[in-house]
C-alpha cells in the first residue's frame, strides 16, 4: 500500500480475478476520485466545493432574446431590436442589411417573417461560417461580452438591460461540483437538503435520530442537537416557510431581523440589551403571537428588550411603554406618555387613545361593487403558486392577504405587475409563469407605489421628486431683482453651475471617506450647508431666500405659497397624506420607507388622472402609526373614488377591514401555501373555515 501510494491490486491466481483496494476515495470503475471531505467540500462559497462553471452561483448571466427583441411584429428598421433602437446610418445597421440580403430578407420586414437563419445570425453572429464575406459578432454575443467586460461601465450598464439569469447548465442550479453531490445522508445530498423549507428540514433532522447507528451516533449527537435547536428557533419566529437556500438579498427587512433574533435566542446569553426596530414588519397576526413569545423568552432569561414598534399586539404585550410626540418632525421629540400598560392607557395621547379604544379606524358603511369590469389572471404558477386564478373587480380597493410566505408577492409583484408593465410600457422584466390574462383593456396604466427611496443621494428631496421645485425656481426667477440681474430659473438649481456653491457642487454637504469605517457627510465649510452662492441667496421672495424656502416644512410652505395655484395643489396633497412636518428640501436618504411611499402617493394624487389607473401597493402601513394609517386609508379611498383600482398586499387588519374585496392566499406559507382560500367582501371572507386571516379579521371587525 505504501509503495502503491495507498492503492493495491490483488489478483486471485485461481480465477485471475483482480480486485482493487484503496485507502483513497476512488472509484475503480469510473476513475472518479475524491479528496478527503471537509466542510469546504460542501460549500458553494469555496473553490473546493463550488461548481467550476458558475462559481457557486447556480445561475449563468446570458443575453435574453425576449428582452433584445420585445416585439416580433415590427421590423428591425422600426426598432424591433430594442438593444439597437430604430434605423440609423451606422456600421451596425449596414452589417445587418448585408447579412439579411444573403437570405433575401430586408430591414423593413417584420421580424416574425425573417428566416430562422437570419435571426440566428443577427443574434449570435456568423463566426462559424468560413465563407462569410465579413465577420459579425452578433448582438446577443456583443451584449454578453460587454456585460462581462470590466473595462467600460457605460457598456456594462447598457448590456445589463438585456441580461437574464438562467440555471447553470453544468450543476443545474445546485451550485456544487458533482463530486460534492455524491455524498449522501439518508438518501439526501447537500443540494437536496438546502432546497427544503425549514419545516421539511426540521422533520428530516429529527428522522436522523433513527438513521445513525454505532459510532455514527456518537459523532452526530452534538451536531444534530445544534441543528434541532437552531431550526426550532427559526420556526418559533415564524420563518418555517423559508428554504435554506433562499438568497439573503431576497429577504424582507423583517425576515432578516427575525433570523438575527433567532440566532440571539439560540445563543442563550444573559444580561444583554437588545434593540429591535419594527420586528413585526411583514408578519401576519398569527406569526405576531410567535414573535411576542420569542421576545418574552429573551427577557425571561435575564435580558432587556427595547422595541421600536407600531404594532398594537406588541405594545399591549410590553412591560413598559414610552410614547414620543405629540406630532412628527419639529412637532415631536417629547415624551408624551410612559408607564406600564395600565398606567399608559390612562394618558391623554393619540397612541393611548387607539390602544384603549377611544379612537379607532371605522368600517365603511358601504362596500364598492366596482364598475362591472374585471382583470382575470389565470394559471399563475410561479414559486409556490398552484395554478392560481384570481378575478380583481375594477374600481375597487382590493386587499391581497395571507400568512407570511403564502405567495402574495409572487402573485401580485412578480406576476401581475410585470404582465401589466409589459402591456403598457414594454417593460423588459418578465413575469413568473401564468396561462392568460383578460380585462387589461379596461385600464390605461399601472403604477406600483412601493417604499423604495424617492432618490438615493442627498440631492434628491420631496420638492424635486414632485416637480414642485420647478415652480419654486420659476417664481424666484420672476422676482424683480432676478430680472434686473438676468437670472433664469436654472440659477436657483443646486444641480447646475451658476447659482450653486461650487465648493460642494450644490450638495450642501461633502462626503468624507473613512476608509475602514462608513463614509460620513459633513456640512460644506463655504456655504455652511446652504447649497447656493452668496449672489443667489441675495434674491428673496416674500423675504425668504431659496435656501430658507427649502428649509420650510411642507405645512408652512402651503401657507407661504397660498397664492401660487400650481405649487399649492402639490403642497396640499403632501399635507393630505400626513407629511406636513417634512421639510421641502429634506434629503430623500433621511426619509423612511413609509414617508417615501406617501410622497409618491401625493405625486399621484396631484395628477389629473383618467380614473382608469391600476395602483399596486405592497404593505404601505410599514412604519406607520395608527393615526398615519387612518390618513393613508383616506388618501387611498380618494384614489378609488376617482374610479381607479387599488390593489394592496397587507397584513394590517385596520386596512384589511376597509377593503371592498379581499383575496386571501394560503392556507400556510411556503409549500403549504399558494392557493386562494377565500375571496369576497370582508363580511364574506370572515365566514371562511380554511382562512387563517378570517379568524383574526372577524375579531377585529367585532371590536
Amino acid at each position: 500500500l505504501d509503495f502503491g501510494k495507498e492503492l493495491i491490486f490483488v489478483m486471485d491466481l485461481n480465477t485471475e480475478k483482480v480486485e482493487v483496494f484503496s485507502k483513497s476515495l476512488i472509484c475503480p470503475t469510473t476513475g472518479i476520485s475524491y479528496e478527503e471531505p471537509s466542510p469546504n467540500t460542501f460549500s458553494f462559497n469555496s473553490p473546493y466545493g463550488y461548481c467550476p462553471t458558475c462559481k457557486g452561483l447556480g445561475v449563468e448571466e446570458k443575453a435574453d432574446v425576449a428582452k433584445i427583441i420585445s416585439d416580433r411584429e415590427i421590423s428591425i428598421a422600426d426598432g424591433g431590436i430594442v438593444a439597437i433602437g430604430k434605423y440609423k446610418k451606422n456600421n451596425t445597421f449596414n452589417y445587418l442589411q448585408k447579412l439579411l440580403a444573403v437570405e433575401k430578407d430586408k430591414l423593413e420586414t417584420p421580424i416574425e417573417k425573417l428566416s430562422e437563419k437570419s435571426i440566428k445570425t443577427i443574434l449570435y453572429g456568423n463566426g462559424s461560417d468560413e465563407k462569410a464575406p465579413f465577420k459579425f459578432e452578433g448582438i446577443a454575443t456583443q451584449i454578453e461580452r460587454s456585460y462581462h467586460d470590466e473595462i467600460s461601465d457605460t457598456l456594462k450598464n447598457w448590456a445589463a438591460n438585456y441580461i437574464s439569469e438562467y440555471p447553470c447548465e453544468t450543476c443545474h442550479g445546485q451550485r456544487l461540483r458533482k463530486e460534492s453531490l455524491h455524498f449522501k445522508i439518508n438518501g439526501k445530498n447537500v443540494a437536496d437538503v438546502t432546497a427544503m423549507d425549514l419545516y421539511e428540514f426540521y422533520d428530516w433532522v429529527l428522522s436522523l435520530d433513527t438513521y445513525f447507528t454505532g459510532n455514527d451516533t456518537i459523532i452526530a449527537r452534538d451536531i444534530l442537537k445544534e441543528l434541532k435547536e437552531r431550526t426550532h428557533f427559526l420556526l418559533e419566529v415564524g420563518l418555517g416557510y423559508l428554504s435554506l437556500k433562499r438568497a439573503t438579498g431576497s429577504l424582507s427587512g423583517g425576515e432578516s431581523q427575525r433570523i438575527r433574533l433567532a440566532s440571539q435566542i439560540g445563543s442563550q446569553l444573559k444580561g444583554i440589551t437588545y434593540i429591535l426596530d419594527e420586528p413585526s414588519i411583514g408578519l401576519h397576526q398569527r406569526d405576531n403571537t410567535r414573535l411576542i413569545k420569542s421576545l418574552r423568552n429573551l427577557t425571561d432569561i435575564g435580558n432587556t428588550v427595547i422595541v421600536v414598534e407600531h404594532d398594537k399586539e406588541i405594545m399591549l404585550a410590553s412591560d413598559y411603554l414610552i410614547d414620543l410626540g405629540p406630532g412628527a418632525g419639529e412637532l415631536g421629540g417629547e415624551v408624551v406618555a410612559e408607564g406600564t400598560i395600565e398606567e399608559f392607557l390612562e394618558y391623554d395621547s393619540v397612541t393611548a387613545d387607539y390602544l384603549n379604544g377611544k379612537k379607532k379606524i371605522g368600517i365603511p358603511k358601504k362596500r364598492r361593487k366596482g364598475n362591472g369590469n374585471f382583470i382575470t389572471l389565470k394559471g399563475a404558477s410561479g414559486n409556490n403558486l398552484k395554478e392560481v386564478t384570481i378575478k380583481i373587480p375594477l374600481g375597487t380597493l382590493t386587499l391581497v392577504t395571507g400568512v407570511s410566505g403564502s405567495g402574495k408577492s409572487t402573485l401580485i409583484n412578480n406576476t401581475l405587475y410585470p404582465i401589466l408593465s409589459q402591456k403598457f410600457y414594454k417593460s423588459i422584466k418578465n413575469p413568473l409563469p401564468y396561462k392568460s390574462i383578460d380585462g387589461v383593456k379596461w385600464v390605461d396604466k399601472v403604477i406600483e407605489i412601493d417604499q423604495s427611496p424617492i432618490g438615493r443621494t442627498p440631492r434628491s428631496n420631496p420638492a424635486t421628486y414632485t416637480g414642485l421645485f420647478d415652480h419654486i425656481r420659476a417664481l424666484f426667477a420672476k422676482v424683480p431683482e432676478s430680472q434686473i440681474r438676468g437670472y433664469q430659473p436654472g440659477r436657483f438649481s443646486f444641480n447646475v453651475k451658476g447659482g450653486r456653491c461650487e465648493e460642494c457642487q450644490g450638495g450642501g454637504q461633502k462626503l468624507i471617506e473613512m476608509n475602514f469605517l462608513p463614509d460620513v457627510y459633513v456640512d460644506c465649510t463655504k456655504c455652511m450647508g446652504q447649497r447656493y452662492n452668496r449672489e443667489t441667496l441675495e434674491i428673496k421672495y416674500k423675504g425668504k431666500s431659496i435656501h430658507e424656502v427649502l428649509e420650510m416644512t411642507i405645512a408652512d410652505a402651503l401657507e407661504f405659497f397660498d397664492a401660487i395655484p400650481q405649487a399649492k395643489r402639490k403642497l396640499k396633497t403632501l399635507v393630505d397624506v400626513g407629511l406636513g412636518y417634512v421639510k421641502l428640501g429634506q434629503s430623500s436618504i433621511t426619509l423612511s420607507g413609509g414617508e417615501a411611499q406617501r410622497v409618491k402617493l401625493a405625486e399621484e394624487l396631484s395628477k389629473r388622472d383618467t380614473g382608469n389607473t391600476f395602483y399596486i401597493l405592497d404593505e404601505p402601513t410599514t412604519g406607520l402609526h395608527f393615526e398615519d394609517i387612518r390618513i393613508l386609508i383616506g388618501v387611498i379611498q380618494k384614489l378609488v373614488d376617482k374610479g381607479n383600482t387599488v390593489v394592496i398586499i397587507e397584513h394590517n387588519l385596520d386596512v384589511v377591514k376597509v377593503a371592498d374585496y379581499i383575496i386571501d392566499i394560503g392556507p400556510e406559507g411556503g409549500r403549504d401555501g399558494g392557493t386562494v382560500v377565500a375571496q369576497g367582501s370582508p363580511e364574506e371572507v370572515i365566514k371562511s373555515k380554511k382562512s387563517i386571516t378570517a379568524k383574526y379579521l372577524k375579531e377585529e371587525m367585532e371590536l
